[in-house]
């Protein structure tokens, strides 16, 4: 599908996405990131083929009108896997994790454990939106993978404590939105005008870029790459291009940025409040 803020070209040609992944493959990249919402990837990632690889995909939202939950997530997965051309997945998430904590939440863990059993799925886990939801749900559910958002700007996984407990605990931490959906790549004369209203966050962006000398590729990959408790960085592009721009970024070295330089805004930091400014 058309996705991110940045993204003018709209969904990757099939070609593309063949050139990428041979890319990705040959320079080292094992792991991929989908979802049974992601529109066709599920499909063209399988049409591609894509055995070696190891596969994260996530369940949408179950319907609270479900009876049979076990069956309902073995249809999904099942379909997933038929789609991707594989036996089995490396990881399978939940979108909506705040799902565990509702009537259905231990029929819908025990059916992920389950997945597990039965050697369709190697992990499971959550994809959080927000670090209190582990507050909730950790001391009732043990999860050997999580993703969340992680940023410069958004920090809130490190600042929680969560990243270190994650981290000691056993459990496998992707970190999304290292570029918070583009935005952060983003020269300052094309940044949408409705994030002028955390202008002097901008300007102290470009301010610590220029002294640093670094782009803003580089200081976004440098960050995250630099803290030892992530295990994997999900990047989304959309060309061969920027794939290898993000090798070229990987090799550089920065220093940490500026504690002032964060959010806790909502509306900045979690991409799906945008729609609303």
């Amino acid at each position: 599908m058309p996705y991110g803020i940045a993204n003018h070209a709209g969904q990757v040609s099939f070609n593309e996405v063949t050139a990428i992944l041979e890319h990705a493959w040959s320079a080292g990249l094992n792991t991929l990131d989908t979802a049974i919402v992601y529109g066709e990837s599920e499909q063209r990632l399988g049409e591609i083929g894509v055995g070696e690889w190891q596969i994260i995909s996530k369940l949408p939202a179950i319907s609270e009108s479900c009876t049979d939950v076990a069956a309902w997530v073995q249809k999904l997965v099942i379909g997933s896997l038929e789609r991707l051309g594989v036996t089995s997945l490396y990881g399978m998430l939940l979108h909506r994790s705040q799902q565990l904590r509702g009537p259905q939440g231990d029929m819908l863990y025990h059916a992920l454990i389950e997945l597990k059993d039965q050697g369709l799925v190697e992990k499971i886990g959550v994809s959080i939106y927000n670090p209190d939801e582990l507050d909730a749900l950790c001391p009732h559910f043990q999860f050997d993978l999580v993703q969340a958002p992680f940023n410069i700007m958004d920090r809130r996984l490190a600042t929680s404590g969560w990243l270190k407990r994650l981290h000691q605990s056993g459990t496998e931490v992707h970190v999304r939105s290292v570029f918070l959906q583009g935005l952060l790549l983003m020269e300052a004369e094309n940044r949408p005008a409705t994030f002028n209203r955390w202008q002097p966050l901008w300007e102290q962006w470009d301010h610590w870029l220029a002294n640093q000398d670094k782009t803003p590729l580089q200081a976004c990959l440098g960050y995250v790459l630099a803290q030892p408790e992530i295990n994997r960085a999900v990047v989304g592009i959309d060309s061969l291009k920027q794939l290898q721009e993000i090798f070229a970024a990987i090799r550089t070295k920065i220093e940490l940025p500026p504690a002032s330089l964060i959010s806790e805004d909502l509306d900045l930091i979690n991409p799906s409040n945008w729609s609303e400014l």
